[in-house]
């Protein structure tokens, strides 16, 4: 068995259980030993072992049934999504937002209110004003996006657009620096129409359009 090292007992005693978890000495659903057994195994309270199952918890690799006990609901801890997307290439951060921006745009379509649409189109006006600077014409890119997604009413979709936001942020400024031209004409109007299927609530039309925005967008960094 392993021994505890100088760190937090918790954080040592919720590595020791992961570990064991990924050797296999417990499947996926199964049920944990009690903390009258995982205690002594480990040399620590059972107060120590609540916290470490906590901490596991929170990582998705347990979870706490009342009146059941404790299961192994994933084989090993996930890694924060922030330090995936930020070590992603821009092609990667791009598939992404076909994802998420493609389906929230057909949502929009067909549950945004008056008032959302009528953000839309501040957002997309003050996109268009931003030419000055690169910097100022990425965020007001990333804000439009945003409000299109906001009216999707998914605040999961909400949620992975707002984390791969600062990564799409840094490879937009990378690649509209290369190029040397941003915020064209062209550009304006693709964005224009994709707020035009959202007011008329034609949703296949908005998603379609989206994902051709964005593969187009993707085109540009092969």
């Amino acid at each position: 068995m392993s021994a505890l090292r100088r760190e937090p007992l918790a954080e040592q005693a919720a590595q020791l259980l992961l570990e064991r978890i990924r050797e296999g000495e417990w499947e996926l659903g199964q049920k944990l030993p009690g903390e009258t057994t995982l205690a002594p195994q480990l040399g620590v309270g059972r107060s120590t072992i609540r916290e470490a199952i906590r901490q596991l918890a929170g990582s998705g690799v347990l979870a706490t049934r009342q009146g059941a006990g404790v299961f192994v609901t994933a084989l090993d801890a996930a890694e924060p999504l922030d330090s995936i997307v930020m070590r992603a290439d821009i092609e990667r951060v791009i598939e992404a937002r076909i994802a998420i921006e493609v389906e929230a745009s057909g949502l929009a379509a067909a549950r945004r209110t008056a008032a959302e649409l009528q953000t839309m189109i501040r957002a997309a006006d003050a996109r268009k004003a931003q030419r000055a600077s690169v910097e100022a014409h990425v965020d007001a890119d990333i804000a439009l996006h945003r409000s299109i997604v906001i009216a999707a009413h998914n605040e999961i979709l909400t949620e992975l657009f707002d984390g791969f936001a600062p990564r799409s942020r840094q490879a937009m400024i990378g690649m509209l620096r290369l190029r040397g031209e941003f915020g064209g004409d062209a550009d304006h109007d693709v964005h224009l129409r994709i707020l035009d299927a959202i007011e008329a609530q034609d949703a296949p039309t908005a998603a379609a359009l989206t994902r051709d925005h964005l593969l187009e967008l993707k085109a540009t960094t092969s």
